[in-house]
């Protein structure tokens, strides 16, 4: 490792203790300490590190912020880190074309402010969104709310400057809002968590901001009577921007932190959005009350965007908050088609009732991606144990309603073991040809997403 940093001395690295404890974990809670962190500011910077980690047999993780949730930017193997904090530039914002081109290290909510100031709209907006970099959000395809009616960050990505494990720079994708001149690469990089190239730049579709925003606060004292609001609002031919879910420990959790006066026994709490022409929207909100009010709910419209914002600091605040009900917790996210919805609600409260193990689930019910949270003490290995052998059974009744068991952590580490539950033979040899092709020496990003031979 020291051969490697002398030979790229205009790249600043670290190998002091406190900076590879900082860079050794994630938010899953995963921890390997780094062989070195390195800093690069250049896209030539990343091809001199990556030339010299190659000829040298040297494993590198890229990271962003650090906020993903299933062990992606842990370094294995000896690892170093490849920090992109500081390559966080807006290079040009093209307002005439609806598209800004940045580096991988910009922080989403930056980004955002910035374009929203231009009267423009970035709609990805993780939970993390005012921690979380671009790049990281491109390597795991992040989501957030807005994905119901705008999508993913794979329908934003519209081209990419990338450096591959060979140090070469490769430019995929294409800047129009059209083009199918030979293969997706840049839609095939979406995703793949590190592990086929290190992103230097971004090219992202923008769109015209919203005219006006609604916000529905809905409150009911029935679990499954929240998920069928869900299922009945897009039966009725209505997409909000946005429908979160939490449940009733979700709730007091919050409380905790951010009283807004909910009720004790408040079961579900969806907050929904809707955006567009402000006479539109009215109308729409209405129908949507009506929907709710007839499942026995209680709904009240925030009066401004202070009241707007402080429901969203309270939704974006659940993960944290859930700390005060135990110690520590195991986060999946699964997703499922948005009428079986009340089917996963009922299931994995029953679970929890069998195993005596508190299951809290809060998420973008929306689009059917619910976050499952298995409440644990570390310290206590039975009941640990116990948790663990409970998420085979939530992938499996998920997979059985037709869902998937990763909507937008990725599978990194932490779900490796499971990935063969819905990825099948043939679909996995492809998969690991594709990694093979890019990086045949393996050093980029190794261990993560398939599971180990």
């Amino acid at each position: 490792m020291k051969r490697l940093i002398d030979a790229l001395p205009g790249i600043r690295a670290s190998t002091a203790p406190e900076d590879l404890i900082c860079y050794g974990f994630d938010a899953s809670g995963t921890n390997e300490l780094p062989s070195a962190v390195f800093w690069p500011e250049t896209a030539e910077d990343v091809v001199a590190l990556m030339k010299g980690a190659s000829e040298n047999g040297i494993p590198v993780v890229p990271r962003g912020a650090g906020t993903g949730m299933t062990g992606g930017s842990v370094p294995l193997k000896g690892a170093a880190v490849l920090s992109t904090e500081r390559m966080n530039r807006i290079i040009d914002l093209d307002s005439d074309n609806l598209n800004v081109l940045v580096e991988p290290g910009i922080i989403n909510g930056r980004l955002q402010r910035a374009v929203e100031a231009q009267g423009l709209f970035y709609p990805p907006d993780p939970a993390s969104m005012n921690f979380c970099t671009i790049g990281g959000n491109v390597a795991e395809n992040a989501g957030g709310p807005r994905a119901l009616k705008y999508g993913v960050t794979r329908d934003y990505v519209m081209e990419i400057e990338a450096v591959l494990p060979n140090a070469d720079l490769i430019m995929v994708g294409v800047r129009t809002h059209k083009g199918v001149v030979g293969y997706d690469l840049a839609r095939l990089l979406v995703g793949s968590e590190g592990t086929l190239a290190v992103a230097t730049k971004i090219r992202l579709k923008l769109l015209p901001l919203p005219d006006d925003i609604v916000t529905l606060l809905c409150l009911f004292d029935d679990l499954e009577a929240g998920g069928k609001a869900v299922s009945s609002i897009t039966a009725a031919r209505i997409i909000p921007r946005t429908v979160e879910f939490m449940d009733g420990e979700a709730i007091k959790a919050v409380e905790k932190i951010h009283p807004l006066g909910i009720p004790d026994n408040a079961a579900a709490l969806l907050l929904i959005e809707i955006d567009g022409h402000p006479e539109a929207i009215r109308k729409e909100a209405e129908k949507i009350a009506d929907i709710c009010m007839k499942l026995q709910g209680d709904v009240s419209m925030a009066e401004d965007d202070d009241a707007r914002e402080r429901l969203w600091e309270c939704r974006r605040s659940v993960s944290p908050a859930l700390y005060h009900l135990s110690p520590a917790k195991i986060s999946e996210d699964i997703v499922v088609p948005r009428n079986r919805i009340p089917q996963a609600l009922k299931s994995l409260k029953l679970l929890s009732e069998d195993s005596g193990i508190k299951i809290v689930t809060f998420g973008h019910a929306g689009d059917g991606n619910i976050h499952v949270n298995l409440m644990i003490d570390r310290s206590k290995e039975e009941e640990y144990r116990k948790a663990e052998s409970l998420i085979k059974e939530i992938f499996r009744l998920t997979l059985d309603l037709g869902g998937t068991i990763s909507g937008e952590h990725g599978i990194g580490t932490t779900k490796a073991p499971y990935i063969g539950m819905e990825i099948k033979e043939r679909e996995m040899r492809l998969m690991k040809g594709i990694k093979n092709l890019f990086d045949p020496k393996n050093i980029l990003n190794p261990g993560k997403i398939f599971p180990h031979e």
